[in-house]
Parts: structure tokens; C-alpha cells; sequence
């Protein structure tokens, strides 16, 4: 299994560390919805970890919940995403991060993206992130000055070897300079509350009374459930300047040692050619599809047509035909013969091949069409094959679409379906009769009703 390491800029055959595939996947800062932008990088790692499991790995995920520390800049000015959230909505910090940590749970639910095996808050290691800085402090790399304890980057020769800085010059205004840092890349560790900012989140420390800096809740967080290092580190194209760059350092100062092997990232999803994002206010959430009427598994769809490292540009007309093919793609399989078949050996090898290329979904997505066509198949032998396709697809492909079907008559239908359970058989059969008069049938099986449209 290939993936690309940003850190090395090539592809790289993973090779685990441990029994377990040590996987941390970067979180959502949880002030707001997250829109489907984020949610893309959410399904390319969920695509990771499932071909994962394809390939017969153990996996051991851990996903951060960015519940403090997250300022209305990357580079240490601003608010607190989760203060000025709850400032503005008359809540309090806590409660605005649980809301929006369900609300993100739901959209992974609706995705169909597997949940990681620990999520951890920022919150939930404040004495561990205080333990870091001290190490860090008692190693030479830090210093104070009037709004918090820095990290000295210039104490690091390698010092942004991910993002490329010592080639690269670094764009004006991309670090804002902060009165009294020694090095514009420097970067918080802890920031003090100020003298007459009443702040929600914030702890006593040996420094003063704060709240931890964003880079380094995840190097703690990481390290304390998949060791240093561990196996893959993921996130969005915005984290490999600033945020993982910054881990990266902190890891190699405290530690000796990288944070992770391999650093994967997922590209941008542009509207109107421009990246969608919550501060310019541009952005759509998972709700505003399903006011569309577009299911949420359509835009996962959309999203595998396309490699996770390229720029993939969202609008009305690229998610309506994902949905259309998504629909189309769920009739074929319904339409296969049921039974026991067996997996054809050789699109198993071509899929397997695809998803093993760096998560090649447009050519595995190929490989699927490419399937259900080839006439030389028995129809039990594809639907086997793309059952297990789906296992790394996540499309819920064997499930009989019923998105066209009217309410009301879905309705009846579930109506019916609680007569029989109830063995008010009479009932059902005078349902079954109304949903024939508005022009469906409804047929019973093993896995529930199925209906269709006469």
C-alpha cells in the first residue's frame, strides 16, 4: 500500500510500527457547523481507513475535538473561536462546543464515515500540554514575553522542512508579527488571559493563568494514545504551513523524533473557484443539501470521483449529476440476483490495485462500472464483488434507494410494516391496498419492505 507523504513530497510504502496502524486524523475546531469542505477531508480519511481495514490492517484511530485554543487567526492574534462563538450566540463556551460536537457526529453518521476509536478534547489534556511545554521550556526552546510563552523555531535547523520554508520565502502578512516574538514563524504555547478579558476556558499554570496554544493540544493528544512516533498523520492542505508544520517542531524538540511517519493531506473544495470557508462566509453545510433534496451519500460520491489531492470544484450542477449517478449506481445493484456468489478475483485485483495507489477512488469507481457491465459475469458474482468494493466505498450500496418514494406513501408503508409486526394483518393488507391506489407496490422481505412504483 502506497500513499503520498508530504513530508518527503513522493509516494511511500507503509510500513507499521506497531501491530496497530497508529492513525490521528485532525479534528473539527467546534465553534460552528462544519461545511462540506471540511467534511471532504473527513471522507478521504474515512476512504484511508478503510483500505485500511481492506488490506487487513489493525487500526488504532484517534480524532481531536478542538474544544479551546483555536484563534480567530492561525498565527496567535485574535479571539477564541469558541468564546466569540458563544459571545455571540449568548452561550457558554461548553455549551457551544457540545452542540457542535454532536452536530459533527451527525454528519459523520450521515456520510457513512466510520467514528475513530478515541475522540479526545483539547480540554481533557490540559495537564499533559503543560508537561509538554515544561519539557519544551527545560529544553532550551521557549521563551515569554508579555502575551504568552513562545516556541523558538530558530532553535530548530529543520524548522519547517513540511511545508517547504527554507525554499520557499514566506509570503507577507502569512505570519502576523506578534509584539515581542523573536522570529516571525514563532508560535504560542500558552497565552495568558489579559488583565480584564474574562474568558470561559482558561487554567492555572506555571506561567500564569491561560489556555494552551492550538499546535500544541495535538502533539499531546497524539502522543498520549499512539506514542511517538506513530504510523499516518492527517488533515487539510491549510494545516501543512502553520499547524502541522508547528507539531512537527514541537515533536522534534521535545522528543527527537518526527510526530508521525507519514503526513497525508486533502485538497480544497472550491465554490465559484474560490475555497470555501467559514471566516470569509462562503461556505454550505450538510443541511443545506438535504433542503435540496440531495442526499448525503451523493456528496460522497462527488467527493471519490475526484483523488483527494486535487482541487475539486463544487456546484449545483457537478452534485446534482453525483446524485443522479449515485442513483444509478444503487438501481443496478438492486437490480442483481440475490444468492451466495463468489468475488471475481480479477476487478478484485484492479480495485485493490486503484485504492492502493494512493487512494485512487476515480479509478476504483471505474473499476466498479467497468464490473456491473461486463456481460461475461453472473449477476451473483457482482453483486458479492461490489459488496465488497463497498466495504471501502462506503456508499451503502445493497441498500434499496428510496429517496423518490412520497412521503406519504412511505409513510403508509412504515405504517404497514408496524401492523404486521403487531400481527394486525387485516390493517396491513387494507395499507398495503391505499399505497396500490397511489401507484406503488410494497413487498416483504428478510431485510424489511421494498417498495416500487407500479
Amino acid at each position: 500500500m502506497k500513499l503520498y507523504n508530504t513530508l518527503k513530497r513522493e509516494k511511500e510504502e507503509l510500513n507499521p510500527l506497531r501491530e496497530e496502524v497508529g492513525l490521528y486524523t485532525c479534528g473539527p475546531t467546534v465553534y460552528d457547523y462544519a461545511h462540506i469542505g471540511n467534511l471532504r477531508t473527513y471522507i478521504f480519511e474515512d476512504i484511508l481507513k478503510r483500505a485500511l481495514y481492506y488490506n487487513e490492517y489493525k487500526v488504532k484511530h484517534v480524532m481531536n475535538i478542538t474544544d479551546v485554543g483555536h484563534l480567530t487567526s492561525d498565527e496567535d492574534t485574535g479571539e477564541d473561536k469558541i468564546e466569540e462563538s458563544a459571545r455571540k450566540k449568548k452561550k457558554s463556551a461548553f455549551e457551544i462546543a457540545e452542540y457542535y460536537t454532536k452536530a459533527f457526529k451527525e454528519n459523520i453518521e450521515e456520510l457513512n464515515i466510520l467514528p475513530p476509536d478515541i475522540y479526545v478534547k483539547a480540554t481533557e489534556t490540559i495537564k499533559e500540554q503543560i508537561e509538554l511545554i515544561e519539557l519544551l521550556e527545560k529544553k532550551g526552546f521557549t521563551y515569554r514575553i508579555e502575551d504568552g510563552i513562545y516556541f523558538d523555531t530558530s532553535k530548530l535547523s529543520d524548522y519547517g522542512e513540511l511545508a517547504n520554508l527554507q525554499k520557499v520565502k514566506l509570503k507577507p502578512g502569512a505570519r502576523v508579527e506578534v509584539k515581542g516574538k523573536k522570529n516571525i514563524t514563532d508560535f504560542a504555547l500558552w497565552k495568558f488571559s489579559g488583565p480584564e478579558e474574562k474568558r470561559q476556558m482558561e487554567w492555572d499554570s506555571p506561567w500564569g493563568r491561560g489556555f494552551p496554544g492550538w499546535h500544541t493540544e495535538c502533539v499531546v493528544m497524539a502522543r498520549k494514545y499512539l506514542g511517538v512516533p506513530f504510523d499516518i498523520h492527517c488533515g487539510g492542505v491549510d494545516h501543512i504551513c502553520v499547524h502541522h508544520t508547528n507539531e512537527i517542531a514541537q515533536s522534534r524538540a521535545a522528543f527527537e523524533e518526527n510526530l508521525a511517519k507519514i503526513w497525508m493531506h486533502g485538497e480544497f473544495l472550491n465554490l465559484k473557484d474560490q475555497k470555501m470557508s467559514k471566516s470569509k462566509g462562503g461556505f454550505i453545510i450538510l443541511s443545506d443539501l438535504k433542503e435540496q433534496n440531495i442526499p448525503p451519500l451523493a456528496y460522497r460520491y462527488l467527493v471519490l470521483g475526484a483523488h483527494y489531492r486535487s482541487t475539486l470544484n463544487f456546484s449545483e450542477e457537478a452534485i446534482e449529476a453525483a446524485k443522479k449517478g449515485l442513483k444509478n449506481l444503487q438501481k443496478r445493484v438492486a437490480e442483481l440476483e440475490s444468492g451466495k456468489g463468489d468475488i471475481s478475483t480479477s476487478y478484485k485485483e484492479e480495485f485493490l490495485s486503484a485504492i492502493n495507489d494512493d487512494l485512487d477512488t476515480p479509478k476504483a469507481l471505474e473499476v466498479v462500472w467497468r464490473m456491473l457491465k461486463d456481460s461475461t459475469l453472473e449477476e451473483k458474482t457482482k453483486k458479492a464483488t461490489i459488496e465488497n468494493f463497498d466495504r471501502v466505498l462506503g456508499l451503502r450500496l445493497t441498500e434499496v434507494p428510496r429517496e423518490d418514494t412520497p412521503e406519504e406513501v412511505e409513510a403508509l408503508a412504515k405504517e404497514r410494516e408496524k401492523a404486521r409486526k403487531s400481527n394486525d394483518f387485516e390493517k396491513a393488507d387494507k395499507l398495503r391496498d391505499k399505497i396500490k391506489e397511489k401507484g406503488y407496490s410494497v413487498e416483504d422481505t428478510k431485510d424489511g419492505y421494498k417498495i416500487e412504483k407500479i
